[in-house]
């Protein structure tokens, strides 16, 4: 399901950072050392059929790497 997001994402919430991350190891092994979280955070979203939503993403980032495996996780309408 590919989309991009349009406009900025709003009420960001850091959800774990650090050791709280489930997905510590294999973010490091993938992207590399950092300050990574796991974030949360309300944005309109477009797909590749032309439609718009409102929904809740989750992604993981940290500095000098980005954002990374952004994922839709409720439908916001």
């Amino acid at each position: 399901m590919e989309f991009e997001v349009i406009g900025e994402i709003t009420n960001r919430e850091t959800i774990a950072r650090g050791q709280g991350i489930r997905e510590l190891k294999r973010l490091q092994k993938l992207y590399g050392r950092g300050n990574w979280r796991k974030v949360k955070g309300v944005a309109q979203i477009r797909f590749s059929d032309g439609s718009i939503h409102r929904v809740e993403l989750h992604w993981y980032e940290s500095h000098g790497v980005g954002k990374q495996e952004m994922k839709i996780k409720y439908w916001l309408d």
